[in-house]
């Protein structure tokens, strides 16, 4: 390897995701040789896996990419707590604290979600000013440039003031991330009127009216003002996040079967699809989850991102590459200081 440093230090969880370590190698290697120069990669786990994974790629001797060995891994069946507090020599443990000692700037997994936050919070802690994590997910909506949700199942009982810290944090994760210079925020619910919903949307409602100045709040938006990309940060509670992304990712796979099916099903629109084919790809791209590689675990004290279990290389580059950014836009930084501020 070489030693020259070569921006930020990306470790990934080499043994997290469902086909671990081949995805985690091979997108790794993509993204060190699509963007030479642009980050060293730290691949944690069991070594003489994640070797035999590398020499199937020429030349990886020569990038600046380091193996630290840790010979355990937590299964996706695991209980998350358990796993996390048990396995000291697994990956994701390793990893994490690699993060915390400063030896990484940011942390990949593709691996069992809950083992990640409860991990993170185990070895990172969270920011001051956070009472609870939120992952943020970024679905790629065909009429929008993509909407931030966010929980999606760091913390499935909120509290008002949770997700009045989920806004400010998905609205500096939508500027600095995605560049959107004033990110409108949206609350989740069953209505447009401040008296719709539940309890906690009301209060939760009133509390993000008053942020104004600090976030963009736009009020209440229901799952079709998303999909019509009414808001680019939408807040809600983690179990009702968590099912509408799932619902969403279900939704996508979806669409894309049925066009294929639709397009294959004679000569006639066989030729028509040859005709269509590059918009088809357009739009199975912005369909595509794999796009930002993974979901942001903000409001803790460090880079976490956590990738879909069952990620492509293509998903790990990418996951890489959002990372980075994170990272290079000093995400954390500014959540502290918002979060000051308003507590001010």
């Amino acid at each position: 390897m070489n030693d020259r440093p070569r921006g930020p230090r990306i470790g990934i969880d080499a043994m997290g995701g469902d086909y671990a370590p081949r995805a985690e190698v091979a997108g790794a290697m993509k993204a060190l040789t699509e963007e030479p120069g642009h980050y060293e990669v730290v691949l944690v786990g069991d070594r003489a896996a994640i070797e035999s994974e590398l020499r199937a790629h020429s030349g990886w001797e020569s990038l600046p990419l380091r193996i630290v060995h840790a010979p355990e891994r937590i299964e996706m069946s695991e209980a998350a707590a358990q796993a996390a507090r048990r396995k000291k020599k697994s990956s994701l443990v390793v990893a994490s604290g690699l993060l915390k000692d400063g030896e990484i700037d940011a942390l990949v997994s593709a691996g069992n979600t809950g083992a990640v936050v409860a991990t993170s919070l185990f070895t990172l802690g969270r920011l001051n000013g956070v009472d609870r994590p939120a992952i943020a997910a970024v679905i790629p909506f065909p009429a929008t440039s993509g909407v931030v949700l966010l929980d999606v199942g760091a913390t499935a009982d909120c509290k008002p003031s949770h997700l009045l810290q989920f806004g400010v944090m998905g609205t500096l994760f939508a500027r600095h991330v995605m560049g959107k210079e004033k990110p409108r925020v949206g609350l989740l619910n069953i209505g447009e009127e401040p008296t719709k919903g539940n309890e906690l949307a009301q209060e939760a409602f009133e509390l993000l009216t008053a942020a104004e100045g600090e976030i963009h709040f736009i009020g209440n938006v229901e799952g079709r003002d998303m999909v019509r990309g009414k808001a680019d940060v939408v807040v809600c509670d983690g179990f009702t996040g968590n099912i509408l992304l799932k619902t969403c990712e279900a939704l996508v796979k979806s669409v894309k079967s049925a066009l294929r099916r639709e397009i294959q099903s004679t000569p006639l629109t066989m030729l028509g699809g040859l005709l269509t084919l590059p918009a088809f790809k357009r739009l199975q791209n912005s369909l595509d989850p794999d796009e930002y590689g993974g979901a942001l675990l903000l409001g803790v004290d460090g880079v976490v991102l956590i990738a879909h279990g069952s990620s492509s290389p293509r998903a790990i580059n990418n996951a890489v590459r959002t990372a980075t950014m994170a990272v290079n836009q000093q995400v954390n930084a500014q959540i502290r200081r918002e979060l000051k501020i308003a507590h001010a």
